[in-house]
């Protein structure tokens, strides 16, 4: 039965008639949960259970997926919805589904016992400052100081853990921009939604079955920048995308955005040139990049089931070496005060030191 089932999704996902059917087609049981507001997160790894993140961490709901084979089945399905394949030959399955959350199934013997389903609920819109104002993610000069970094077109990089609002603070960021700004944003999966009039859209494509048509993110950076782009902005780097990513930012093309996985501000001069490895760059040359083209760095944080900004960020040259200072952060006290490189952070704006503070 289960070979049955994995033979019809995978024809369906062959002929690309996945079409726009509602959720409730292909994600089963879990179309509830999908629709649930507040909802971010959805994992099934073991029948007849789920966890949902709603924002205060992981809880556990009941689910009719009465056995193993049914997970499978499921899995099968959604990764269809999605136009991939999943099954013995190709276990593993990474996806966009057509209502645009993000999906990532694992099958047996690579997930032991059971399928693996990882959900990820894209917000159809982006949050404002005033929104994320609301939720304690930043406060009210805070958020009148990120709309100044937007205005004045300084290179953000956003870093954070997964899951810490590092898309959601970038979208909301991207809304700031002026109306009549190209912005072009080149992603993995669509996930980056501003709320903004002039948005062109590049997501990478994977290989096929053949190991052929790949288009991958560092090529769809060069390719964004024949795009005539006001703004250039890639969703996630983590790979050798980074050398064209700061070659961009110090080619003209000012104001662009990124995010990369860092647990703290002072973790982002290893990141960068681990990453710039990757890509063949020397790590002077990626730091001496990176100080020119990044003006700031914003980092997420996680913590009490609340996402938040901690840390608002400049990066400086050293010899040899590149550090990052805090400008605007969070205090013990959850109140907002500036940081030693606040007047480095003001005269790049080019604004008083009493602006904002």
């Amino acid at each position: 039965m289960t070979g049955a089932v994995e033979a019809s999704a995978n024809g369906l996902a062959a002929s690309g008639e996945s079409g726009p059917e509602p959720a409730a087609t292909w994600a089963g049981p879990l179309a509830m949960l999908l629709r649930t507001p507040g909802v971010t997160d959805v994992l099934v790894h073991r029948p007849g259970e789920a966890w949902v993140d709603k924002g205060l961490g992981l809880e556990r709901v009941e689910v009719a997926l009465p056995d193993a084979d049914a997970v499978r089945a499921l899995a099968v399905r959604l990764a269809a919805a999605g136009g991939q394949r999943l099954d013995d030959a190709s276990p593993v399955a990474d996806a966009r589904l057509p209502d645009g959350n993000r999906l990532h199934a694992v099958l047996p013997p690579v997930a032991p016992g059971c399928a693996a389903i990882s959900l990820r609920v894209v917000r159809a819109q982006a949050l404002t400052l005033a929104d994320l104002a609301a939720a304690g993610a930043i406060d009210a000069r805070t958020a009148a100081l990120l709309a100044r970094i937007v205005r004045a077109r300084l290179s953000v990089l956003v870093c954070g853990a997964t899951g810490s609002g590092k898309t959601t603070l970038m979208a909301s960021l991207l809304s700031l921009a002026a109306p009549h700004e190209r912005i072009v944003v080149i992603e993995e999966a669509g996930e980056i939604a501003p709320a903004h009039p002039h948005v062109v859209r590049l997501v990478e494509r994977r290989a096929n079955v053949e190991g052929a048509g790949s288009v991958g993110l560092a090529r769809l950076v060069r390719e964004a920048l024949r795009m005539r782009p006001d703004r250039v902005v890639l969703g996630e780097c983590r790979g050798a995308e980074l050398r064209e990513v700061l070659s961009a930012f110090n080619t003209g093309h000012r104001g662009g955005m990124t995010t990369i996985h860092a647990n703290s501000p002072g973790d982002v001069p290893v990141r960068l040139t681990t990453l710039g490895a990757l890509a063949g760059m020397p790590a002077a040359a990626v730091e001496a990049q990176a100080a020119a083209g990044l003006d700031v760095v914003l980092h997420v944080a996680r913590s009490g089931g609340v996402r938040r900004l901690t840390e608002v960020c400049v990066l400086r040259a050293r010899s040899p070496g590149l550090a990052v200072e805090a400008a605007w952060s969070l205090g013990a006290r959850g109140r907002w005060g500036p940081g030693p490189a606040w007047e480095e952070l003001l005269s790049v704006l080019g604004e008083a030191a009493d602006a904002v503070a």
